[in-house]
C-alpha cells in the first residue's frame, strides 16, 4: 500500500476501470510530504554494519597480509566478502531516495556534507597520523602534504591524487550519484519523476562504454550504477507497495546488467594466489538482490532492535577507518602474535574506535556543522542594527 498516493488526475479512469465524469484537465504532480513521525528503518542499520565488518573481513584475511592461508574457511568467506560494498550502494540508493523525498534541494544537499564530512575529515587525519608515525604496511614512503590535503576534498580520484586508504574508492561512486540526484531532488521527487531519472540513467550507463564521451562514462558510472538504481527501485517499491510492476522491471534489468559487470568487478578484486568464482559473486549479488527485496516488502520490519541504530551509525567510521590502519598493524604485528588471536583484537579494537569516532566526534561535529550551515546573515546583521552608536 502507498505511504503516500500521487494526486489524483482529474479525467483519470476511476480504480474500478469505468470513466470518470470530470472532464481531462492535468494538474501537475506535487511531491508528497514525508510525515514527521516516519519510522527509522532499523534493519538498513543492520545492513550497513553487516556490510563494513565483510569489507573487513576481506581485507584482514587476505592472504598476501599473512604470507599464506591463516584461516582456512575464513580465508575462502573473506574473497569474496568484498561485495559488502555492492550492498552498500544499494542500501545508498534506497536511502538517498528515502531522506531527500518532500525535501528542497539545499537542505539534501547540507544533510550529505553533514553526513559525510566531519567522520571523513577526522578518520583521514588519524590515517596520516598512523602512517607517519608506523609507516606503509608493505613499504614506502608516507602520506606527502599534499596527498593529505588533497583527500580532505573527497574528491581525489577526479583530481588524480592517490587515497590516503584504498577504501576511499567508493565515495568517488557515492559522490556522483548524490551530485546527478540532485538534478531530480531539484524539483521535487515524485513516483514519475524518480522512475524517469532512473530510466534515463540506464540508458546513459549503456551508452557510456563505446560512446567515447569521457564525461558521460564519469556521471554514468555504469559499473556500478545498476546497484544505485536498484537501491531507488526497492524504495520505491516500499513506498507505493508491491504491485507498483514498473520498479521491478527496471530491477531485473538492472540485475541482469550487474551480472556482466561482475565480470570485470571480478578481475579487479583477483590478486594472486586467490581464485575467485564468477558464479559464486553472482549468486552473493543476488542474494543482496533478495534481501532488499524483503526489506522493501516490509518482511524485516520486525528486526527493530535499538543497537541497531548505534551499529549503523558505527558502519560509516568503521569503512574509513579498517583498511590502512588495520592491514598496516596487522602486518607488523603477524609474526609476534597468533593469527586468530590478532584478528579477533584488531576487529575490536576497529568496532571501538569507530564507536568512539561517531559517539565523541561525528555527531558533536555535525551538530555544530548543521548550525553553521543553516546560520542566517541577518540574524548577525539585524544584531548590528540594533546596537545603539
Amino acid at each position: 500500500m502507498s505511504l503516500h498516493p500521487s494526486p489524483r488526475v482529474l479525467g483519470d479512469p476511476r480504480e474500478d476501470g469505468r470513466p470518470s465524469a470530470w472532464p481531462t484537465l492535468k494538474r501537475p504532480e506535487l511531491p508528497a510530504p514525508v510525515p514527521a513521525d516516519r519510522p527509522r528503518l532499523r534493519i538498513l542499520d543492520g545492513l550497513r554494519i553487516l556490510a563494513a565488518v565483510l569489507v573487513l573481513m576481506h581485507h584482514y584475511t587476505r592472504q598476501e597480509v599473512w604470507g599464506h592461508d591463516a584461516f582456512g574457511w575464513l580465508t575462502v568467506v573473506g574473497r569474496y566478502s568484498w561485495m559488502g560494498v555492492e550492498l552498500f550502494f544499494m542500501i545508498s540508493g534506497f536511502v538517498i531516495c528515502m531522506s531527500a523525498w518532500g525535501r528542497p534541494l539545499g537542505s539534501y544537499l547540507r544533510s550529505r556534507v553533514i553526513r559525510l564530512g566531519p567522520a571523513y575529515w577526522f578518520c583521514v587525519l588519524v590515517t596520516m597520523g598512523v602512517l607517519l608515525a608506523v609507516g606503509k604496511p608493505f613499504g614506502g614512503s608516507g602520506p606527502g602534504l599534499s596527498q593529505v590535503l588533497t583527500n580532505l576534498t573527497m574528491f581525489q580520484t577526479p583530481l588524480g591524487s592517490a587515497e590516503l586508504d584504498l577504501s576511499y574508492w567508493t565515495l568517488w561512486s557515492e559522490l556522483r550519484f548524490y551530485l546527478i540526484f540532485a538534478a531530480v531532488a531539484w524539483t521535487g521527487l515524485t513516483y514519475r519523476k524518480v522512475l524517469n531519472f532512473c530510466w534515463i540513467w540506464t540508458v546513459a550507463s549503456l551508452l557510456a562504454p563505446s560512446s567515447g564521451l569521457p564525461i558521460l562514462n564519469v556521471l554514468a558510472n555504469p559499473t556500478y550504477s545498476p546497484l544505485f538504481i536498484s537501491g531507488i527501485c526497492f524504495y520505491l517499491i516500499r513506498r507505493e507497495g508491491a504491485r507498483a510492476g514498473e520498479p521491478w522491471v527496471l530491477l531485473a534489468f538492472s540485475w541482469l546488467l550487474m551480472q556482466r559487470w561482475l565480470n570485470d568487478i571480478v578481475g579487479w578484486n583477483t590478486v594472486k594466489g586467490d581464485r575467485l568464482s564468477w558464479e559464486m559473486c553472482l549468486l552473493v549479488i543476488t542474494l543482496c538482490y533478495v534481501v532488499m527485496a524483503a526489506v522493501a516488502l516490509g518482511w524485516l520490519d520486525r528486526v527493530a532492535w535499538r543497537w541497531l541504530s548505534v551499529a549503523g551509525a558505527m558502519s560509516y567510521p568503521l569503512y574509513l577507518l579498517h583498511q590502512q590502519i588495520g592491514v598496516t598493524l596487522l602486518h607488523k604485528w603477524r609474526g609476534n602474535v597468533e593469527p586468530w588471536t590478532l584478528l579477533l583484537s584488531a576487529t575490536a579494537v576497529m568496532l571501538l574506535a569507530s564507536w568512539l569516532i561517531q559517539r565523541f566526534v561525528e555527531r558533536p561535529a555535525a551538530r555544530g556543522l548543521k548550525r553553521f550551515l543553516e546560520s542566517r546573515p541577518g540574524g548577525r546583521a539585524k544584531t548590528l542594527r540594533e546596537t545603539p552608536q
